[in-house]
């Protein structure tokens, strides 16, 4: 009995702190990355911009340095639950697969994981992380996208945001649009995150013949950051869609009323180019956003 307590507890402790080290690097992700994140959803949901430097010159003269910050309220409070439950879902599975293989391979053969279980345990998170990310970011991007001129803005702040889409279109149809296509983003982007991760720290250990843990901090940024390109190359089709229906219009006004209709739509009036529009600024805040979380 005192033994199954003793685990328990720290099988508790443990998640704590994989809760806690997620919500750390998620402020660092907002911090480090919503510069880069507004030029990224201008350029995905308008035509105006013909690239992220002109994109970007014309938010700083027209609107302001504090611009670049649009909508990071919602975020910054969210995004560490988010992250904390994408840390807690993948660390939860991968000790679930690690149990699984003990019971398959036996008492004496190692219980590390195959590289399609990473993969599946950061899919199972990004699913878990749903639920948040999605009307989250949702919010984040009304209000990255409204007017500037305070006589044209449509929401007043996030609460404003969350309070007039909810009332007036409901709650799945309003403030959980875009679910759909960022339940395939998430569990694609963060399956590859973690499956990178792991593969290249596994070949740093092995190379060097040292532990993981002697592995230094600069490296582990290294490969978090080359992490956050894989997650980005892999996964960003389904972004465009998403934030493309998530900046639209709602009753008559909306365009993209699935994400079958997202694709099918982006595909014939801007063809593979536009699938790709903003991934420039994406991979350049990529590297130092997961690098930060990973090294927290």
């Amino acid at each position: 009995m005192a033994e199954a307590l003793e685990a328990e507890t720290g099988s508790l402790s443990r998640t704590l702190k994989d809760l806690f080290a997620g919500a750390a690097g998620g402020v660092a992700q907002v911090l480090l990355g919503q510069p880069f994140d507004i030029v990224k959803v201008r350029l995905q949901t308008s035509d105006q911009y013909r690239n992220a430097l002109e994109c970007a010159t014309r938010i700083a003269k027209d609107e302001g340095p504090l611009a670049f910050y649009k909508g990071t309220l919602t975020p910054l409070i969210g995004i560490g639950a988010c992250v904390s439950v994408q840390f807690g879902a993948f660390h939860e599975s991968r000790r679930r697969f690690e149990a699984y293989n003990a019971r398959i391979r036996g008492p004496t053969q190692p219980t590390t994981l195959s590289y399609s279980q990473y993969y599946i345990s950061g899919a199972l998170a990004g699913l878990a992380n749903t639920i948040l990310s999605s009307p989250i970011e949702h919010v984040r991007i009304r209000l990255q996208t409204q007017p500037h001129q305070a006589s044209q803005r449509l929401y007043q702040g996030p609460i404003d945001c969350i309070r007039k889409i909810s009332s007036q279109h409901g709650l799945l149809r309003g403030l959980y649009r875009g679910t759909s296509v960022t339940l395939f983003r998430e569990a694609q982007a963060y399956g590859v995150w973690f499956m990178t991760f792991e593969y290249l720290m596994q070949n740093e250990a092995k190379r060097n013949r040292i532990k993981r843990e002697e592995i230094p901090t600069w490296k582990i940024a290294f490969y978090g950051g080359l992490a956050g390109e894989a997650l980005w190359i892999s996964s960003y089709p389904f972004d465009v869609v998403k934030s493309k229906m998530q900046s639209d219009g709602f009753g008559d006004k909306m365009r993209y009323r699935t994400m079958r209709e997202g694709f099918a739509k982006t595909w014939k009036i801007e063809g593979l180019r536009g699938f790709w529009k903003g991934v420039g600024p994406t991979l350049l805040r990529a590297m130092p956003v997961s690098a930060g979380t990973f090294a927290v």
